[in-house]
């Protein structure tokens, strides 16, 4: 690689004021649209504000707003470590290391797989009705039904026996409401309702509010401790108001405005004494007073602060005009580049509209889920698909956004603590691959899917992340006493193989797939030495940067040079686990890849720095297979461009966005509907045009034949570095750097380098694929 050092000082203007290169992409190319009210779930459109959530379906007899509230779990507090776990682990280890994997397998399925087996699950609160009396007779013309993510605002306009109609609805994140304008330029009658599948549901009115009350199911031996409530104030502008059993009815009007609040009595997971009747009554009180126009405009404006950060243009083409639905139908992205970028604008709005500060984090659906028996539960699996939701988070400029996930690990160190002392004898913490609202953190499911005490560990990087974007040593300083927790963890469990002396997990799995010897359990999966080696490094670095605890990082610097090495198998092929068993697996296009966390979302293995390991990652992907499940597929379009291998990217991409993996709504398809492959994939995107670790930036590392130019500004870089990009022909054209600090990055494109020194909020223009000042 060609080298050349620049001290190159840029002109004026804060970080947030960069002109932004990508700027003439069009709001309006931001936005989902339809010819036709959805006719299912997954046709609908969503909105929230992080902790509230509504799918629209935008029916023209019947409107239905299918409602979420991001803490209506079942259950309540429990504590679900097997008693009899401990006195079974040492049998269960020593059956491991003679070589008794399905034995060892029954053992610990039997004994230390958690009470109840399984973990609780997210529920759907109700929904929303609007019916306009007689309109199923009408003729219905000039339909149309979209989602605006620049503004956040979902609507449906259409003409009903000459009459125009216009809905709006959003979620206000400063008023904590879900806001509804009906409009008609005629007036017209409809009456609206609240319902729900809850099993202790009820509906009562009063004036002019309906409220919804009821309390959390059980499951699994877990008794339901939550208390909710919805609240939904109507106000017509016009027209004479009547009351029915269930609903109220608004006559001869020509607008209405609903606000909707929702709220449950869970205050943190070992905390139920909320009041969701008060919280619900204030907030409808406080967005009364202020009225639709100024919670409109305030929210639009909230969202914006957020999604206008970043803006990418892949080009355009005919195909961007037709509805969205028909677009993923089409299947073409190599003549709809604008496709790609809805759909990382897609993923970008719906991490905004499923996790804000204060909220819980976005579980498998986000907050979106209408089923009180989702699949999986809808909870947080933490061998992927949770750490997946916030892969895009730091590199497209949403850290707010990240908020919930770090205080979930916090919380899960302190249930994390007692599932090692119960069922390790370990001090630290530990979180196996699932948690829920309550943080269970022991293993579920079954010994072939859940025993794998590596969650907590890999949670644990995001961070080590959120502090190496900022570089703010009081977060770092904050959140280190967790990190250390979950290093202590391994310091105390880590097991000496017998033949090579090297320290491995034990019990553990490669995350959900078997191996040939019928089992699933094993020693010392490649994942579980990835993962560790991060964070052992990671705590060393911040006992460094913090100037503390010498002693403890002297002892994991130590563990972690004794962790097994990534090993090439007889196939070329980067090994799953310590035995070159890959070939003779059952599964061997298994959705999960485990073994490339250290390509990514590590950077352990780089094609510069291990070519050796990058080309046995590459032969491992190519027997894998480009086609899975959605998540999986999002992520091995990450793995391709970590390889700088865009064309492979975007092949598989072109999968992703096709109607076998993404629903008419832009929902990922696992099937069914798994969010991660929707945040996996904005992230996906983001890697085939910049990368960052440490100080260095790669510019367009893995830009496809089938973007020839385009432009992306706000991308984020470590460091805290704003990086703005433009390319033409296929060729770097110009990129615009802004540190928030001063300091010296090293830029790279293709086989070009240079090292910039930048300062604190000055720009920094560097052109052509020359990066020439």
């Amino acid at each position: 690689m060609e080298v050349s050092r620049r001290a190159v000082l840029g002109g004026a203007s804060a970080l947030a004021a960069l002109p932004a290169l990508g700027s003439e992409v069009p709001r309006n190319a931001s936005r989902l649209w339809y010819r036709q009210p959805a006719a299912e779930w997954t046709q609908a459109l969503p909105i929230g504000n992080g902790r509230i959530g509504a799918m629209i379906f935008g029916g023209v007899a019947r409107e239905r707003l299918q409602l979420n509230e991001d803490s209506l779990w079942t259950g309540g507090p429990y504590d679900p470590v097997n008693p009899a776990a401990r006195a079974a682990l040492p049998e269960v280890r020593r059956l491991i290391a003679a070589g008794l994997y399905a034995e060892a397998e029954a053992l610990a399925d039997s004994r230390l797989i958690g009470t109840p087996r399984t973990q609780m699950a997210y529920q759907a609160l109700g929904d929303l009705l609007l019916d306009l009396p007689g309109a199923a007779q009408g003729a219905v013309t000039d339909y149309r039904r979209e989602l605006d993510l620049d503004s956040a605002i979902a609507s449906v306009e259409f003409t009903l026996g000459g009459v125009r109609h216009r809905r709006e609805a959003f979620a206000s994140a400063p008023d904590d409401v879900i806001a509804v304008r009906l409009t008609a330029d005629a007036p017209f009658d409809v009456s609206i309702g609240l319902g729900s599948q809850q099993p202790d549901a009820r509906v009562t009115i009063e004036g002019r509010m309906l409220t919804l009350n009821g309390r959390n199911a059980a499951r699994a031996g877990v008794s339901g401790a939550l208390r909710f409530a919805a609240r939904l104030q109507v106000i017509a502008e016009s027209g004479t108001v009547r009351k029915n059993p269930g609903s109220i009815r608004i006559e001869q009007t020509r607008a209405v405005t609903l606000f909707l609040a929702m709220a449950t009595s869970f205050r943190r997971f070992d905390d139920v004494s909320g009041d969701p009747d008060s919280a619900t009554l204030a907030a409808l009180r406080r967005a009364g007073a202020r009225g639709f126009d100024r919670l409109r405009a305030d929210a639009v404006d909230a969202h914006r602060q957020l999604f206008r950060r970043v803006t990418l243009d892949l080009g355009t083409s005919p195909a961007a005009t037709l509805p969205t639905d028909e677009r993923v139908r089409r299947n073409r992205p190599a003549e709809d580049p604008a496709l790609a970028a809805l759909y990382f604008d897609y993923g970008r709005y719906l991490l905004i509209a499923s996790s804000r500060p204060g909220t819980q984090p976005a579980n498998l659906q986000g907050i979106w889920n209408d089923s009180n028996d989702p699949p999986w539960q809808s909870k947080y699996t933490v061998n992927i698909n949770t750490e997946m939701n916030y892969w895009p988070a730091e590199v497209t400029a949403l850290p707010e956004c990240v908020e919930p996930l770090l205080r979930m690990v916090r919380e899960l160190a302190i249930t994390g603590e007692r599932t090692a002392r119960a069922m390790y004898g370990a001090r630290g913490w530990v979180c196996h691959h699932n948690t829920d609202l309550w943080r269970a953190t022991a293993p579920i499911d079954g010994a072939q899917w859940g025993m794998w005490p590596t969650g907590g560990a890999w949670l644990c990087t995001h961070l080590w992340e959120r502090y190496d974007y900022g570089r703010d040593r009081d977060f770092l300083r904050a959140i280190y006493p967790v990190m250390r927790g979950a290093a202590l963890f391994f310091l105390d469990t880590l097991q000496i193989d017998p033949a090579t002396g090297a320290l491995v997990t034990s019990p553990s799995i490669s995350p959900e797939n078997r191996h040939p010897m019928g089992a699933a359990v094993c020693a010392g999966p490649a994942m579980d030495s990835q993962i560790l080696r991060d964070l052992f490094d990671q705590v060393a670095r911040a006992a460094a940067i913090l100037d503390v605890d010498a002693e403890f990082a002297a002892q994991v610097k130590a563990a972690r040079a004794r962790l097994p090495k990534d090993r090439i198998g007889a196939q070329g092929q980067l090994q799953e686990w310590r035995a070159d068993w890959d070939a003779r697996a059952p599964e061997p296009d298994h959705r999960h890849v485990s073994h490339l966390y250290a390509l990514f979302p590590s950077d352990q293995i780089n094609p510069e720095r291990t070519p050796e390991l990058a080309a046995a990652a590459r032969r491992s992907l190519e027997l894998r297979g480009d086609e899975s499940t959605g998540w999986a597929t999002a992520w091995r379009i990450a793995l391709w461009a970590r390889l700088r291998d865009g064309d492979r990217a975007h092949a598989i991409l072109a999968f992703l966005l096709g109607p076998g993996r993404t629903y008419p709504n832009l929902f990922d398809a696992h099937p069914p509907f798994q969010i991660d492959g929707n945040f996996g994939g904005t992230r996906a995107i983001a890697e085939m045009l910049m990368q960052s670790r440490g100080e260095d930036i790669s510019l367009l590392p893995a830009l496809p034949s089938a973007w020839p130019d385009g432009s992306v500004s706000g991308l984020r870089a470590r460091g805290q570095c704003r990086v703005d990009l433009r390319w033409r022909g296929g060729a770097l054209e110009e990129v615009v750097l802004t540190g928030g600090r001063d300091g010296t990055r090293r830029i790279s494109c293709g086989k070009r380098m240079v090292e910039v020194m930048l300062v604190a909020g000055k720009p920094v223009r560097l052109r052509g694929p020359s990066l020439t000042g």
